[in-house]
C-alpha cells in the first residue's frame, strides 16, 4: 500500500499490517438462508389454500383471512433480507496512529437537539453536552451546538451553568481518565473509591443541577443568578411577542475555543446555543429543519467535515467513541461512498423484564447488523457520525476528510455571529432557488416525520454507503418512555412518518428495490411498511373470537393436514424471533414483552397512526407532532420499575386494546362452556389457541381495568366505552357468521 495522505497526516509501512477494523458475517448466516427456503414454502402452501378456499364459497370472512396472511408473507419476505448478510465487525483504535497523528484529526462539530424544557428536562440534556464536551478528542477540533427548538430561555440558562461548570468537570475526567463523562451517570454509579476532588466536583454539579431545576420550576430566570452584563443581554432577546412558534433566530456563544480556559490553564471546546427562527405560518419542518439550521449555522463557525448527531438524552458512554469512528472515516481502503458510521441506540433505566420493549432490540441493533452487510444501515436519528459532504454533494464529488475551519477569525465576531443568524432565519430557505433545495437536495430530508430513516434511504439512492459500529461497551446510552401512553404515542408517530415514505415518490418498494439494490431496498420496505403489522393484528384479534361467540370453525381441524401448516408458520415465525434475540444477548422474558408490546401496537398506536397518515393525505387535520417525555415522576417511576403497566389517561390508544381483551375474555370462556356441552373441540381448537394466546398476553390489561387501584389503572371511562364496542362488534358478527 503507498503512502496517502489521510485527513492531513500520512500513512506509514507499518499500517499495511495493522487494519483499523475487521467485518465478519455471523455464524447463524446459512442457518437463516435454508429456513428462509423452507419457510417460504409453508408461505406458499398457506396462500394455496386460502385460494381453494376461495374457490370454494367467498365471503368477507375468507377475503380478511387472506388479506391478513398475505400482509403478514409480505413483512416476512423484506424481514428476510436483514438475516442474509449479517455482519459483525470489530475495531483497532490503537492503528490509528498509524493512520494520523492526533494533531491531524479532523474537526468534529457535535449537534444536540432538544425541543421542550418539560418534557426533555434541561439538566439531561446538559448532561448530554457534558459528556461529549469530555471526548478523549483533540479539544481545539471539538465543537457543541445545542438546537433549542422550543426557543426556551430556560435551556439558554441550563447551559450557561454548563459552561461554567465544565471548566472544572472536563479536566477532572481527563485528569482521572473515567469512563463515565456524563456527570449524573458518573455520580450515581457510586464509585468505590473516589478521586480526592470528587466530593468537590459533585458539590458543584448538586449547585449547578438545582439551580436548573429551581428555574425549570418557577419558570422564571432570577437576575440573582446571572453572573456579567453579557449573560444578562443574552436574556434581553425574550420580549412580550416571543413565543416557541414565532420568533427571531437566537445563537450564543457560551464557550469558545482558544478564548475560554478550564481551572487548568487548558482550552475548552467550543459551545454554542442556537434557537433557529420560527414564523407562525412558515413551516419549520421539525427535527429535520432543526438539524439543517444547525448545518448552516456550524458552517459559518466552525464548518468542521464530521458531524455527530445526538438526541438530548442520549449521552456519551464511551470517550474513545470519536476514534472508533475514526477507524472506518479515516481508512484509505474505505469506500469513499462512506456517508455516515451509526452507533446504536442502547437504553439505561428498562426495567429488569422490559415491560414496553423499549430497548427495540431488532430495530436498534439486530436489523442494523443485517444491513451492515449489504449498504449499511439506516440513520437511527442519533449516534451518526457524518461526513459534512454528504448533505451537500453526490458520492463523485467528495473528496477526503480535511480541516475546513474557517480561518482564524472568532467565532463570537459580528461578521461570523451576523452570518449564523441569517442563515438560521426562518425566511432564510426560502429566500431564493439555491436555499430552497434544503430538504429536496441538500441536508436532512424533509416529506416525513421520520427524518432520519428518510434522509438515510435517499443518501442511499444517491450511492452512499453506510457502517454500523457496535462495540461492547455502548457508546451511548439514553432514555425510553416508562409511561405507556407515551410509548405508544411515540409509536404512532412514526407510524405516520413511516407510512409518508412508503407511498411517497420514491417508495422503497418500488424505487428503492431498483435504485440501491433488492435486499437494501426490501429492508427500507420494511422499515417504512412497519405500520400494517396492524392489518393482520388486527384481523387475528377479532375474528376468530366473534366466530367463537358464534360457534363457528375458521380454521381447519385437528386431523386436516392443513392444521400443520398453520402451526409451522406461528413456530417458525415466532421461534425464529425468538432465537435472534436471545443470540443478541436479551433474555426470555424480555421477548415475551417485546412480542406482546407488538401485538399492542398493532392494535393501537399502528392502526390509529395508519389512521391518521389518510386522514392527513386527504388533508382532514389530526394530532400534530408532539415529543416524548423524558421527565419521569417518582410514583411513575416505582411502577415502572415493578413491571406495571402505566395506563392511568383515557387516551383513544387504549380503547382498540381493552376491546380486543374483553372479546377474547368473553369468547374463550363462552368457547369452553359450549365445549362441555356439545362437543367438537377439533374443530376449534386452533381457535381456541389462538384466543388463549391472546388472553395471556392480555393480562396486563384485566390486571389494569379490574385489580388494580392506583392512579395508573385503566380508567373507567375507557372500560365501559370498550365494553359498548364489544358488545356492538358481538352484534355485527351474528349478522356476518
Amino acid at each position: 500500500m503507498a503512502s496517502k495522505e489521510v485527513g492531513g497526516g500520512s500513512l506509514t509501512d507499518q499500517s499495511q499490517f495493522l487494519p483499523l477494523h475487521t467485518r465478519a458475517l455471523l455464524h447463524h448466516t446459512s442457518a437463516n438462508r435454508v429456513f428462509a427456503v423452507v419457510y417460504l414454502c409453508a408461505i406458499l402452501a398457506l396462500l394455496y389454500h386460502h385460494f381453494l378456499a376461495l374457490l370454494h364459497t367467498t365471503t368477507v370472512v375468507s377475503l380478511l383471512f387472506l388479506l391478513a396472511d398475505a400482509v403478514l408473507a409480505f413483512m416476512w419476505a423484506t424481514a428476510q433480507a436483514f438475516r442474509m448478510c449479517p455482519t459483525q465487525r470489530q475495531v483497532f483504535i490503537e492503528h490509528l496512529q498509524h493512520v494520523a497523528k492526533e494533531s491531524d484529526y479532523p474537526a468534529l462539530d457535535v449537534f444536540i437537539c432538544t425541543a421542550d424544557p418539560y418534557k426533555e428536562p434541561p439538566i439531561s440534556v446538559v448532561n448530554t453536552a457534558l459528556s461529549v464536551m469530555a471526548y478523549d478528542y483533540p479539544t481545539e477540533k471539538l465543537s457543541v451546538y445545542v438546537s433549542d427548538d422550543g426557543g426556551s430561555q430556560l435551556t439558554l440558562f441550563a447551559f450557561m451553568e454548563a459552561a461554567r461548570f465544565a471548566t472544572h468537570w472536563l479536566p477532572y475526567c481527563r485528569k482521572n481518565k473515567i469512563l463515565e463523562r456524563c456527570p449524573e451517570a458518573y455520580f450515581e454509579s457510586n464509585p468505590s473509591s473516589w478521586f480526592p476532588e470528587a466530593d468537590q466536583i459533585k458539590l458543584m454539579y448538586e449547585k449547578m443541577r438545582v439551580r436548573v431545576e429551581t428555574a425549570v420550576k418557577s419558570g422564571i430566570i432570577s437576575h440573582d443568578y446571572m453572573n456579567s452584563k453579557q449573560e444578562l443581554e443574552a436574556f434581553s432577546r425574550w420580549t412580550d411577542g416571543f413565543t416557541s412558534q414565532n420568533h427571531p433566530a437566537v445563537i450564543q456563544v457560551l464557550l469558545e475555543c482558544g478564548k475560554d480556559e478550564d481551572v487548568m490553564g487548558h482550552t475548552m471546546p467550543n459551545l454554542v446555543y442556537v434557537s433557529r427562527g420560527k414564523g407562525i405560518n412558515l413551516p419549520h419542518n421539525f427535527k429535520a429543519g432543526a438539524l439543517n439550521a444547525l448545518l448552516r449555522v456550524s458552517a459559518t463557525m466552525t464548518n468542521a467535515p464530521v458531524i455527530l448527531t445526538l438526541d438530548s438524552d442520549m449521552y456519551s458512554n464511551d470517550p474513545q467513541t470519536p476514534l472508533r469512528a475514526l477507524c472506518y472515516l479515516l481508512d484509505p481502503s474505505m469506500d469513499p461512498k462512506l456517508a455516515y458510521v451509526q452507533f446504536p441506540q442502547i437504553f439505561y433505566g428498562i426495567n429488569k423484564n422490559d415491560i414496553y420493549g423499549g430497548e427495540a432490540r431488532h430495530t436498534f441493533q439486530i436489523h442494523p447488523t443485517g444491513m451492515d452487510g449489504l449498504k449499511g444501515p439506516i440513520y437511527l436519528g442519533t449516534g451518526g457520525f457524518f461526513r459534512r459532504k454528504v448533505f451537500f454533494a453526490e458520492p463523485s464529488e467528495t473528496s477526503e476528510l480535511k480541516q475546513d475551519h474557517l480561518g482564524s477569525k472568532s467565532i463570537k465576531s459580528r461578521v461570523i455571529l451576523a452570518s449564523a443568524h441569517h442563515v438560521a432565519d426562518c425566511n432564510f430557505e426560502s429566500q431564493s432557488q439555491s436555499q430552497s433545495q434544503w430538504g429536496t437536495k441538500m441536508g436532512f430530508r424533509y416529506g416525513s416525520l421520520v427524518e432520519d430513516m428518510y434522509t438515510s434511504y435517499m443518501l442511499q439512492c444517491e450511492g452512499w454507503k453506510s457502517i454500523f459500529c457496535h462495540p461492547k461497551r455502548p457508546a451511548f446510552l439514553g432514555n425510553s418512555p416508562t409511561n405507556f401512553h407515551d410509548f405508544l404515542n411515540q409509536t404512532r408517530r412514526w407510524s405516520i412518518g413511516l407510512l409518508e415514505v412508503a407511498f411517497c415518490k420514491y417508495s422503497p418498494i418500488t424505487y428503492g428495490t431498483r435504485t440501491i439494490n433488492l435486499l437494501s431496498g426490501l429492508c427500507f420496505a420494511y422499515y417504512s411498511f412497519w405500520p400494517i403489522w396492524s392489518i393482520p393484528i388486527t384481523i387475528y384479534a377479532f375474528l376468530p373470537q366473534l366466530a367463537l361467540l358464534n360457534y363457528v370453525s375458521i380454521f381447519p381441524k385437528i386431523s386436516d393436514p392443513w392444521f400443520f401448516v398453520y402451526i409451522f408458520c406461528f413456530l417458525g415465525a415466532y421461534g425464529q424471533d425468538y432465537l435472534e434475540l436471545i443470540l443478541s444477548g436479551g433474555t426470555t422474558q424480555r421477548w415475551w414483552n417485546n412480542q406482546r408490546v407488538w401485538m399492542m401496537r398493532g392494535l393501537s398506536s399502528f392502526s390509529i397512526g395508519s389512521v391518521e397518515y389518510i386522514l392527513k393525505s386527504i388533508g382532514i387535520s389530526t394530532f400534530g407532532f408532539n415529543v416524548t417525555s423524558k421527565a419521569v415522576e417518582e410514583e411513575q417511576s416505582k411502577r415502572y420499575k415493578k413491571g406495571m403497566f402505566e395506563f392511568g389517561v383515557a387516551s383513544p390508544l387504549f380503547l382498540p386494546l381493552t376491546t380486543a381483551a374483553i372479546i377474547n375474555l368473553v369468547s374463550f370462556l363462552w368457547s369452553i362452556a359450549q365445549i362441555f356441552r356439545q362437543g367438537r373441540i377439533e374443530d376449534l381448537l386452533l381457535q381456541i389457541l389462538l384466543v388463549g394466546f391472546a388472553m395471556v398476553n392480555c393480562w396486563p390489561i384485566y390486571e389494569a381495568m379490574v385489580l388494580r387501584a392506583d392512579e395508573a389503572k385503566m380508567p373507567v371511562k375507557i372500560t365501559l366505552i370498550s365494553i359498548v364496542l364489544a358488545w356492538a362488534f358481538y352484534l355485527a358478527s351474528s349478522i356476518a357468521f
